[in-house]
């Protein structure tokens, strides 16, 4: 893997190394791996899942040349 330098402020450094710690992340990298995967998955379910629960499967009688007007 290759490596790279970040500049990030003593904040943002305290906030990483408190969240690396929180969920058990061996290094940097993964800790921010996980946000960024845990960032797409809320934005995938936000646009995406909006309808999550409300909507039931498709049964034969929704098909649509079964209704009749």
């Amino acid at each position: 893997m290759q490596s790279t330098t970040i500049r990030i402020s003593r904040g943002t450094l305290k906030m990483l190394e408190y969240y690396k710690k929180k969920i058990g992340a061996r290094s940097f990298d993964e800790a921010i791996k996980k946000l960024l995967i845990d960032q797409r998955r809320s934005l995938i379910i936000k646009y995406y899942g909006i309808d999550r629960g409300r909507i039931s499967s498709f049964s034969e009688e929704d098909r649509l040349e079964d209704r009749r007007p």
